[in-house]
């Protein structure tokens, strides 16, 4: 795939974006290392990008099936762009500054998102795609597992400002580097039509998710894990690694395994072609139950670093079948719309999971809430899995007739 330099163009944009996303909540922490901005000024300006990125989603889903996908990754890549220098202005004089920055940020990771994802589909030979989602996928795990310490190797040298800058122009690459894709969404030739309002076209693509029974069952898989397992562990790694094992290397460890798992999850499915694909990418979402399952009990330090590892092939396994077919089965001119709904809605119950662990945890104790969340984790995609067309990702199985 890295030999089609249409395809690279967009790897590189996606990289960078991805990067400049994981990259800046880490710098602003490194902010608050160096008492430029403080713990609550943390959690305001990462609440502010958050609203801003749930706003721009569905708004930047609609913009890209109206317009050029490629203009909209363009603009929303500049405003991102924008938005870091603004952060570094503020930085230590303007709380008010850098958290309307942040929103700004926000909405242009939220608008570029879905753009990206429908470029994708523009870009690739439908033959082709899972191998380019599962590369896209390896390239952004692998920004996450070098990125703290090459960051951190870069703090040693530049000041926060100057990492803000940087992030800047990583949005600016996921910007300008893209190309145009070789199909756009709608008929260029073809006579100008009146077009609804945005809320009118985003309930469109609502309809068009709604005609695919298995897309919904999947949503609500994945919103569960994301919702209940990944935030009960987000929370409770940190506590047990400290209570029980008396140490931050379980922290570290776990969370680097993820990582590496995910990463190899994405290699697998770059060849791997099961005969019930859908069936095979619940089941990897499932696995996600392993890690807070091993967090419930008193076990060996490895035995939880396992579990992370094989929670982070399992997402995988699930991620690129889910983007691939997501790509192929909705129609073309609602591609956007749809994937923003999968982002709105996934992205956006997060931080309400979030926000009911930590007092679940300290109403209820961590092993009752960890249960619930593992047993989540486990039921949800094996009831999924049960909704017509979910065997395959698709309304009809492979080889069928209309």
């Amino acid at each position: 795939m890295l030999r089609d330099t249409a395809f690279l163009r967009l790897w590189a944009g996606t990289t960078a974006s991805g990067l400049a996303t994981w990259a800046l909540p880490f710098v602003l922490g490194l902010a608050v290392l160096h008492r430029g901005l403080g713990a609550a000024g943390l959690g305001l300006v990462l609440a502010a990008r958050t609203v801003g990125f749930l706003a721009a989603v569905a708004v930047g889903g609609v913009l890209a099936d109206r317009h050029s996908r490629r203009a909209v990754v363009l603009w929303s890549g500049l405003a991102a762009a924008v938005a870091a220098p603004l952060l570094a202005a503020g930085l230590g004089r303007s709380l008010v500054l850098m958290t309307a920055a942040a929103a700004l940020a926000g909405a242009g990771q939220g608008a570029c998102r879905p753009a990206f994802q429908a470029l994708t589909a523009e870009t690739v030979e439908p033959e082709r795609r899972q191998q380019a989602n599962a590369a896209l996928t390896m390239a952004v795990r692998g920004c996450t597992l070098a990125g703290p310490a090459l960051t951190a190797l870069l703090a040693a040298v530049l000041d926060i400002r100057t990492l803000l800058l940087g992030i800047g122009l990583l949005w600016l690459v996921a910007a300008f580097v893209p190309g145009k894709g070789a199909v756009g969404p709608a008929d260029p030739h073809g006579e100008p039509q009146p077009r609804p309002g945005l809320r009118a076209e985003f309930l469109e693509g609502v309809r068009e998710a709604r005609r695919h029974p298995w897309f919904l069952a999947g949503l609500g898989a994945l919103t569960a894990v994301i919702a209940l397992g990944y935030s009960a562990t987000s929370v409770a790694l940190p506590l047990i690694s400290r209570d029980r094992y008396d140490t931050q290397w379980v922290l570290a460890a776990a969370v680097t395994a993820y990582t590496v798992g995910a990463l190899g999850g994405a290699l697998v499915t770059a060849r791997w072609r099961p005969r019930a694909q859908g069936w095979a990418a619940f089941a990897g979402l499932a696995a996600y139950g392993v890690a807070p399952l091993s967090l419930m009990l008193p076990v060996h330090p490895a035995v939880v670093v396992g579990a992370y590892a094989v929670a982070g092939i399992g997402i995988e396994l699930f991620n690129v079948p889910w983007f691939t077919a997501t790509q192929r089965e909705v129609a073309p001119d609602k591609l956007a719309r749809v994937s923003s709904l999968d982002f709105l809605v996934s992205y956006g119950l997060a931080p309400v999971g979030l926000a009911l662990i930590a007092p679940a945890i300290a109403a209820f104790g961590v092993t009752p809430v960890l249960a619930v969340c593992a047993a989540a984790c486990f039921l949800v995609p094996a009831a999924a899995a049960l909704v017509p067309g979910a065997r395959h990702f698709a309304r009809r199985a492979p080889g069928t007739n209309d």
